[in-house]
């Protein structure tokens, strides 16, 4: 694995999540799907013993070449994935199902590895297994989603944005992790734009060469005509307006409890939503076995399973694989038309 680009296969670094939950189970199956491996290179950042572990639960055995840092990881070929052993925790000090400082600091330091590692170009593309932010935020006080982590991390100033894709939907979202009280006064007609154009930016780089974006309303019934609210008559229309004028594939605002079925109708294939569980509760309900999280905006992709740690099924190896599939295979698509495009 001299470089990225000598390798037909997309290099993607793979951070490890939090200990105590499914990611270590997840990562060792990762590490075995044939469907993954045609799709790419791994090269894995963690502790040997706690993906030892994570494969003793999957009942999986594991062929991997271990290195002892990134570059070593390049030089070891592209026959097999590669895990950069970090060695830096103990299974002894992971308590199951448990957030913990110990699993916070472990799943940040893979991450904050990770993405350095594809910063300086050593890799096309990043994709973790679930974190915990409770976990997170012991050692990382300031944390509230991993879009802020990756901005401090790559000291990114440009527009970024966390998307829910499922095979057939996009869900993009004006807001994300603030209070709900919050939502109504963030909202913004060059917020909305900039969301817009980053949506069609994405989808395409994904190989998606027609987005089609329908836009949900803010308030109930769209705002029946600024009975229920103005947002939609003061914001949402200008924004959609100054869209269209732009050439951007959008229509809307539409009522928020039936927008969703635009798009099993065919009508769209991505919906930008207001507020975080405004698209959340449709895409999990729509497919929480396949949905995947894509941060959008950076120079590379970076792709996680759309759900959680999942501790309540810890250490049992049922673990679903099949988002985490999804994300691999979707952070691999759009690394290898960036290297198309290059």
């Amino acid at each position: 694995m001299t470089d990225p680009s000598a390798s037909a296969r997309p290099v993607i670094a793979l951070a490890m999540g939090d200990p105590a939950g499914i990611s270590p189970e997840l990562t060792a199956k990762l590490l075995v799907s044939e469907t993954v491996r045609e799709k790419a290179a791994i090269i894995v950042l963690g502790d040997r013993r706690v993906l030892e572990q994570g494969a003793e639960v999957a009942g999986v055995s594991l062929d991997l070449a271990v290195a002892e840092s990134e570059d070593a990881a390049l030089a070891a070929g592209t026959d097999r994935h590669v895990l950069v052993d970090l060695g830096h925790l103990d299974p002894k000090d992971v308590i199951p199902a448990k957030a913990t400082a110990v699993g916070g600091a472990f799943a940040s330091e893979n991450f904050r590895r990770a993405l350095l590692f594809a910063a300086a170009g050593k890799a096309d593309a990043v994709c973790f297994t679930p974190f915990n932010k409770q976990a997170m935020r012991y050692v990382n006080p300031d944390y509230d989603d991993e879009n802020r982590f990756v901005c401090r991390v790559l000291e990114w100033k440009g527009a970024a944005r966390e998307f829910n894709v499922l095979p057939d939907i996009w869900n993009a979202r004006v807001t994300s992790h603030i209070p709900l009280s919050q939502v109504a006064a963030a909202i913004t007609e060059d917020g909305i734009l900039r969301e817009l154009r980053l949506t069609c930016e994405t989808m395409r780089l994904a190989g998606i060469a027609e987005p089609r974006i329908a836009v949900a309303a803010l308030n109930p019934h769209a705002g029946d005509g600024g009975n229920f609210g103005t947002e939609e008559i003061d914001i949402l229309e200008p924004a959609v307006r100054r869209a269209i004028a732009e050439g951007l594939p959008v229509d809307g605002p539409w009522p928020s409890d039936t927008v969703f079925l635009r798009s099993k109708k065919g009508l769209c294939n991505a919906v930008l939503t207001m507020y975080h569980d405004q698209g959340q509760i449709a895409m999990k309900m729509m497919g929480f076995d396949l949905g995947v999280t894509l941060m959008g905006g950076f120079p590379f992709p970076i792709c996680t399973p759309a759900h959680g740690t999942a501790y309540d099924i810890a250490g049992q190896g049922i673990a679903d694989i099949g988002a985490s599939v999804e994300a691999l295979l979707l952070a691999s698509r759009i690394a290898a038309r960036r290297k198309a495009a290059a």
